[in-house]
């Protein structure tokens, strides 16, 4: 296996503005909102060699495999709000939010995705009763694209990476569709922003967890990256108090673009075809809007490789989690930081420290992930400490 590990020379002391409480007032209006589970894992930390490993497992957020739908769902109400001038009718859940804007019919939403945040935005569609374009790249496996047009939505294959579905998704822009990017690019960044807020839901989640525990926050947190919007809320949660544990970016090694971009001390583009199995993560650019974040806030940089992204699935499915192969990457990183010399050198002792992993999806590809892990998603699952 094969691994890339730098620190980030263009980390910062910035402090940001935490996410509005609005935000997680409007999840609990969705449908099926409940907290994802934060597990513990004794066995992974005995291996690791740390204090406490404590995982937040978001494989299944109101009925689907992946934590997208905050900030589709969060970036979409705000857009449509910006869209109609104003606040909708007051609304105590979605069917009732859904009567309120169906004057704006016929109306669509249309996105790029490399699979989970397409799904998310379909998925809001249908809710609202709106029609879903969906552009995404050459290759991608059909079950993900199945998964979108279960939701309804319209899926059209661009020949070309991530980055060409997404010029194409925004050449559908118009007074009767809304574009809801999680990345963004000049004149096009405020949806992105709401992206990012609609995702800090998670780490309040966490420190509940975590409090209602008894159980120290993380002294280390690590987040995988594909533009950076989730990292961006991550960055902006553990960056706005007092407290300032160690923020871990992982990428894959041939879509490393954080990584390289924070070694050239600006926004850098690593060109496709970006082939590694942690398709989520396949991406060429960061976000414009995510970049002071990550810039300002990760400490490190790993790139790794399919082969530990494969590792870590099979080490989380022991672990009882059934993680997709972009969801297990915050573990593969973490093997690989901790698998350094020089990092460890610098990070201490980390016996009696908390670490944080986010595995950011489900199973999404069944088949491949029987292939990996040698079992189905459907039988991996033991008792486990379970920290609400």
């Amino acid at each position: 296996m094969t691994a890339l590990i730098t620190k980030n020379p263009m980390a910062d002391d910035r402090r940001w503005e935490p996410a509005p409480d609005e935000v997680a007032l409007f999840h609990h209006r969705m449908p099926a909102y409940s907290p994802t589970l934060l597990l513990d894992a004794p066995d992974l930390a005995e291996r690791l060699g740390v204090g406490r490993v404590v995982v937040k497992a978001e494989t299944r957020r109101m009925g689907l495999p992946s934590f997208k739908i905050l900030g589709a769902s969060w970036a979409t109400y705000k857009a449509i709000c910006e869209h109609i001038g104003h606040e909708p009718e007051p609304w105590s859940n979605i069917n009732e939010l859904a009567h309120n804007l169906a004057y704006l019919k016929p109306f669509r939403l249309a996105t790029a995705t490399d699979g989970n945040h397409g799904r998310a935005v379909a998925f809001m569609a249908r809710l609202l009763g709106f029609r879903c374009d969906v552009f995404v790249p050459a290759g991608m496996v059909r079950a993900r694209i199945e998964a979108m047009e279960r939701e309804g939505a319209t899926v059209s294959i661009v020949d070309g990476d991530y980055d060409d579905a997404v010029a194409r998704a925004a050449e559908e822009a118009s007074d009767t569709c809304l574009i809801v990017s999680d990345t963004s690019w000049p004149g096009y960044e405020t949806i992105p922003a709401q992206v990012v807020e609609g995702y800090s839901t998670i780490f309040a989640e966490v420190d509940s967890a975590l409090d209602a525990s008894g159980l120290d926050r993380p002294d280390l947190v690590v987040i995988p990256m594909g533009v950076g919007a989730f990292m961006a809320a991550a960055v902006t949660h553990y960056r706005s108090g007092d407290e300032h544990p160690v923020i871990v970016g992982v990428e894959p090694l041939d879509a490393n673009c954080v990584q390289v971009s924070a070694l050239a001390g600006d926004i850098a583009h690593v060109p496709g075809p970006h082939g590694s199995i942690m398709v989520g993560l396949n991406c060429g650019r960061p976000s414009l809007t995510a970049w002071p974040r990550l810039a300002s806030g990760i400490d490190w940089l790993v790139s790794v490789d399919d082969d530990a992204a494969r590792l870590a699935m099979r080490e989380l499915a022991e672990a009882a989690v059934a993680s997709g192969e972009t969801g297990a990457a915050a573990l593969a990183g973490l093997d690989a930081i901790l698998a350094d010399e020089g990092a460890c050198a610098e990070l201490g002792d980390l016996s009696d420290s908390t670490i944080l992993i986010v595995v950011t999806e489900g199973a999404t590809d069944p088949d491949n992930f029987e292939a990996i892990v040698g079992r189905s998603p459907e039988t991996v699952g033991r008792v486990l400490t379970a920290l609400r």
